[in-house]
């Protein structure tokens, strides 16, 4: 699919990024985004910025090492784990990162979303969102945690540290992270319920298959 224009991608990062805080899924500075561009480059959020008061002027354009190459400031600390997410899965455009509350919460707890007992889950986001373990930010643990990872799922929590949603587009890694947030509160009510029941394995078998030919996934290379 042929990439936007420079300046609509622009744009939709911005709009993307107020999304996030309007939404509640960061707050203070939490939470960064990127999307890859033509030639081996990354357009990115800027550190120590509120979501709501990115703009364009702030945005910046870093290499696939993490080198500034356009915009004034500087990138966020945990550019590494998008780079990691990038180099696992070729076709993914976009990363995105926030701290939603209730799938932060299952993190926190090294637990993961489970078990998948939704079919729209399987089709959106596969039939596992894993939790990686705990490691601190910039650590090689951490890199090699969602590198790991994201070769295999499209959606991860990352103990401690919220959750991440690869897309191949910038609406199609929010609408992710939204479904993830969404499960983990239907889940966290559903447990306090009783027990939740895990789709048949066979009706999983049938879900991925659907996913697979909409296009959806990892892609086997």
């Amino acid at each position: 699919m042929p990439q936007a224009p420079l300046p609509k991608l622009r744009a939709e990062l911005v709009a993307t990024s107020r999304r996030l805080h309007a939404m509640g899924w960061v707050a203070n500075h939490d939470g960064n985004i990127s999307v890859r561009l033509n030639g081996k480059r990354l357009l990115i959020t800027p550190t120590a910025y509120s979501k709501l008061d990115v703009d364009d002027a702030s945005l910046i354009i870093v290499d696939m090492d993490g080198k500034v190459l356009e915009g004034r400031k500087k990138p966020f600390s945990e550019l590494e784990l998008h780079l990691a997410a990038y180099r696992a899965r070729p076709e993914v455009e976009v990363v995105l990162h926030a701290h939603p509350p209730h799938a932060t919460a299952f993190g926190l707890t090294g637990t993961e979303l489970a078990p998948i007992a939704m079919p729209e889950i399987v089709v959106s986001l596969g039939d596992r969102i894993p939790t990686v373990p705990r490691a601190m930010p910039k650590t090689p643990a951490a890199v090699k945690g969602v590198e790991a990872a994201a070769a295999q799922v499209d959606a991860m929590l990352l103990a401690g540290n919220g959750a991440l949603t690869l897309g191949a587009d910038l609406n199609q890694a929010l609408l992710r992270m939204e479904l993830v947030e969404h499960y983990a509160k239907i889940l966290s009510t559903a447990r306090a319920l009783g027990t939740v029941q895990p789709l048949d394995a066979a009706d999983v078998t049938r879900l991925l298959e659907a996913r697979a030919k909409a296009g959806l996934g990892p892609k086997k290379i």
